[in-house]
């Protein structure tokens, strides 16, 4: 009898091992497919047109001509976290500069993040629903172009990932190596967004609703001491730099002002993301540091001098956050750019003028991309049916986990602290699309539900 047990069991292991193969052959065969079919938007070494984020492709490219991270060839800087131009630069080392290579790499960072979602799932409801998810995050539209593109965010949420699954795993048995792990993908994760540092402390909350506070800090000190000591050297340098404690990057007075300005709130609900804008204060723009400084006190003498107009702009920002389709939801025309007046009126602009002295976009900007019909129309028509139903049913599962909120909870926190920080900040679709399969947990939860309740329904009336 226990040999029949033992062997079923391996059965059944192994089926649950091959439907998480499936499920990662899907992964890949839906971005391969989308890689290939769309050459003129994603190989950026033929048109010269980075999507993404050509900032990090500058940054990778002089550190392997110079080995100086810096945005200007040879001229040290930490204007954006450093990771991913550092893993950039070792992958063009590698394999050569083209889209091809980066396309497939975030494939497979993708494959990794699924992975961590499944046994997440798994461990917090059961593999059913973590398998659902996981299929959710294999074929979600948006989150397949962008991470095609040339930017972090399939790093961050292997990262992220990574440090939430090793989370639950030490929650559920104390484990050095677990402790460790975690602190590892926490640091490379800051390292990467600097974003991902407040789930510490809410990872840290979420295991008092198990543990009693000395065991919580047994498990949790190795992780907080890793992940301190692998950050501690980028520390160091930036102070090198700039002769001051800069945290991670100096973009975050930019991002903060962009958020909270005179225009921002006419702008989100205009439908543009207030990028588009540059203050009329001088800015030193000859140090990254200096300029963000500044950038943080405009935001905040705005902030100040308009204590009327906060609830106002945290509502547009939530809402835009969690609209169902891609916010922005407006993008520039080529060789034309928003402006919007304090009073709300909307024009299109092709020179510099007015309070805010905007930038424009040249006809080969990827940006322009986004205006035409494939992307314009039906990518947003895709997203919001896509989306909008998995926010529905997430709203749904969410309701139905109430009873396990012990573990539960560490999804909700999550998704506050996103929501939190970009509020404050500046939002779009692709800060909030991270989480998002985090939120098809719960999407899955009520889907599989419903279709058993309706399964009863026919059994008991059939």
């Amino acid at each position: 009898m226990v040999i029949r047990l033992q062997d079923a069991g391996v059965r059944i292991g192994a089926r649950q091992v091959s439907w998480l193969a499936l499920l990662l052959l899907t992964c890949c065969a839906a971005r391969l497919a989308v890689l290939l079919a769309f050459p003129s938007v994603f190989a950026f070494e033929r048109t010269g047109a980075v999507h993404g984020s050509e900032a990090y492709d500058a940054y990778a490219q002089n550190l392997l001509a110079t080995g100086i991270y810096g945005r200007t060839a040879g001229v040290p800087d930490a204007a954006i976290p450093p990771l991913y131009s550092y893993v950039l630069a070792a992958l063009y080392a590698l394999f050569g500069r083209g889209y091809l290579q980066v396309g497939i790499f975030h494939t497979l960072l993708d494959c990794l993040s699924i992975y961590f979602l499944v046994e997440i799932g798994e461990r917090l409801f059961n593999r059913r629903i973590a398998l659902l998810a996981g299929l959710a995050q294999a074929l979600y539209p948006y989150l397949i172009f962008q991470n095609l593109t040339l930017i972090d965010t399939p790093l961050f949420m292997a990262l992220m990932y990574g440090f939430l699954w090793s989370a639950v795993l030490l929650r559920e048995r104390r484990s050095l190596a677990l402790a460790l792990f975690s602190g590892a993908c926490l640091a490379l994760g800051a390292l990467t967004r600097p974003v991902i540092v407040p789930l510490a402390p809410l990872v840290a909350l979420w295991f008092l609703f198990r543990l009693n506070f000395w065991e919580a800090v047994r498990r949790l000190l190795p992780m907080g001491a890793l992940s301190a000591a692998l950050v501690a050297p980028w520390l160091i340098r930036t102070y090198g730099v700039y002769g001051a404690f800069v945290p991670i990057a100096t973009n975050g007075g930019m991002n903060f002002w962009f958020g909270n300005n005179p225009l921002t709130i006419p702008l989100v609900r205009a439908g543009f993301h207030p990028q588009w804008i540059r203050p009329q204060a001088p800015i030193r723009t000859e140090d990254t540091r200096l300029a963000s400084d500044d950038l943080y006190q405009l935001a905040f003498a705005y902030l100040r001098e308009n204590p009327q107009a906060l609830p106002e702009l945290l509502w547009v920002k939530f809402s835009a956050y969690w609209h169902i389709d891609i916010f922005p939801t407006r993008n520039p025309l080529p060789g034309a750019t928003p402006i919007v007046t304090p009073s709300g009126a909307l024009r299109l602009e092709t020179e510099r003028g007015e309070t805010f002295s905007p930038v424009t976009i040249g006809e080969d900007d990827p940006v322009a991309a986004y205006s035409d019909a494939l992307f314009d129309v039906i990518g947003r028509a895709v997203h919001r049916l896509y989306f909008g139903a998995a926010l529905l049913l997430a709203l749904l599962g969410a309701a139905l986990s109430l009873r396990q909120w012990r573990d539960c909870s560490l999804l909700w926190l999550v998704q506050l602290a996103m929501t939190a920080l970009y509020v404050i900040y500046i939002p779009a679709t692709r800060y909030r699309v991270p989480t998002d399969p985090l939120l098809f947990l719960f999407s899955a939860h009520a889907a599989l539900s419903l279709l058993e309740r309706l399964s009863r329904l026919k059994v008991k009336h059939g």
